[in-house]
């Protein structure tokens, strides 16, 4: 198809879990201006990121490579700019090319590709979470009291970001875009919520707190798994150790807040695009970092490969983009790379040469392309590298040093049943291995992510002195007070 060429809105959450929208099926999180983006537009049932925590996500939306291609692997490894990104590419080509808010790259002053970096939020002291370099003997998160601690009505330092992070967007819509060059501009508008501290605005807060709210899946002691992936990291991140009944329904309050809080300043940007007389020029695409827990088995944050937490939501919706549609093929952060350049009318095959992503149209107009999407984690709390891969209908994660697991997303939406263990599935279990080592070695990839952070740790002052620095909890947004734990 001979697409027009257009400006593009990029609108990227943090931890925003595809099961917490209505458009996606929840049955009572209001996210009424992403459910009419997605009526007006495409939305994807089966997308993933690339990694399920901020940095490599990050670092690997940027560049439109998988992690192990890349190397940021960890929450301490922050993208510098040094491997080329649709923004460096974009921008060498004559676009204007933007961001406001969160991009939780290296620092402030090193050429991230952008035109302009509005407002950005980086990685602490070009740093970041140091103690994520620690991958035996986990040290436990002393910060990790904030989940509960901070679950209420409120404002927080992410929302009151957020909000500047909407104001500044608004703005740029209105005075700035109309003198952005005669070439299509991106616009990167990166919010933060609903990213812990799960204090949301009482408006918003309220809104759930005041119902009966179910528990979190497989709560109940009891029912937790006991995979020892998911032991190391709930042992790390202790997070439930401090919940209690009125703090969890605070803390699942506060979640749902925030994504009704993070819908409005959607809707808000939008607002300020259709104000301009921007939205018939313009194609949008929102999509989050990664998803959460949210108490699920017992866990919260990220870091797992579960479809709260691997999947995101993924919708665009514009100028040449089928309306009302949805598409189950499963896709991935790397299709948004050649879906970019294509949308501003710079998708050369030279350009694309190396890169691993299908293009989002192409997707929206029924591509089948035989390849497997591919998350992988080699983050805090854990001791071994993990890789998941969709084949089908099954879900098959490999641990370097633990046992696979296998999930039948057909019959198993919630990942209750892992079928790893059964032997009417191994011959599923073997096919899907073997698709995994089509697109890497998987014991290699944790070999030299385990080298680069042992490097790392030594060149940091090693374990203790990184585990005496402590634990942020969270980024502090700009010009936040700085408390480690």
């Amino acid at each position: 198809m001979n697409r027009q060429v257009r400006n593009l809105l990029v609108i990227m959450s943090d931890e925003h879990s595809p099961k917490a929208l209505g458009c996606y099926g929840h049955s009572f999180v209001e996210t009424p201006h992403l459910d009419r983006l997605a009526a007006r537009g495409t939305r994807f049932t089966s997308a993933y990121c690339t990694s399920p925590v901020c940095i490599p996500a990050r670092a690997s939306f940027a560049v439109g490579k998988y992690i192990h291609q890349i190397g940021y692997w960890d929450n301490a490894d922050a993208y510098d700019g040094a491997i080329p990104s649709w923004h460096h590419t974009l921008r060498a080509l004559g676009h204007q090319v933007t961001s406001i808010g969160k991009l939780h790259f290296r620092l402030a002053g090193e050429d991230h590709g952008f035109t302009e970096e509005i407002i950005p939020m980086h990685i602490l002291e070009g740093k970041g979470d140091l103690m994520g370099l620690v991958r035996s003997d986990l040290p436990v998160r002393r910060g990790a009291y904030k989940m509960a601690r901070l679950a209420g009505p409120g404002e927080s330092q992410y929302t009151f970001y957020d909000r500047e992070i909407t104001a500044r967007a608004q703005i740029w819509l209105r005075d700035r875009a109309k003198a952005a060059g005669d070439k299509p501009w991106v616009l990167f508008v990166s919010l933060v919520c609903p990213h812990f501290p799960l204090t949301a605005p009482p408006q918003y807060f309220y809104k759930y707190y005041d119902r009966d709210l179910p528990l979190p899946k497989l709560y109940a002691q009891d029912q937790r798994p006991t995979h020892p992936y998911l032991r190391d990291y709930a042992g790390s991140f202790n997070y439930d150790d401090y919940f209690d009944e009125v703090s969890l329904k605070k803390a699942l309050a506060g979640y749902y807040g925030l994504c009704s809080f993070l819908d409005d300043q959607v809707g808000l940007v939008l607002g300020a695009l259709d104000g301009a007389g921007l939205t018939d020029d313009t194609r949008v695409i929102y999509t989050s970092d990664h998803g959460d827990n949210l108490g699920a088995r017992g866990l919260w944050g990220k870091s797992t490969m579960f479809e709260e937490t691997a999947a995101v939501p993924l919708i665009m919706a514009g100028p040449d983009i089928p309306r009302g549609r949805v598409v189950d093929t499963p896709a991935s952060h790397v299709d948004v790379y050649p879906f970019i350049l294509q949308a501003v009318g710079e998708a050369t095959p030279q350009l694309l040469e190396g890169y691993p992503g299908v293009s989002l149209f192409d997707l929206a107009d029924g591509a089948q392309p035989d390849r497997n999407v591919l998350v992988e984690y080699h983050g805090m709390g854990s001791t071994t590298g993990a890789f998941m891969i969709r084949q089908g209908q099954y879900k098959y994660v490999f641990y370097a040093t633990y046992p696979a697991q296998l999930f039948d997303l057909l019959t198993d939406p919630e990942e209750l049943h892992d079928l790893a263990g059964d032997p009417a599935s191994q011959k599923v279990l073997a096919e899907c291995h073997e698709r995994l080592l089509r697109i890497c070695n998987p014991m290699e990839v944790h070999e030299r992510a385990l080298a680069r952070q042992a490097e790392m740790l030594q060149a940091s002052g090693g374990r203790e002195a990184v585990i005496a620095r402590g634990d942020l909890g969270f980024t502090p947004a700009p010009g936040a007070v700085i408390a480690f734990d």
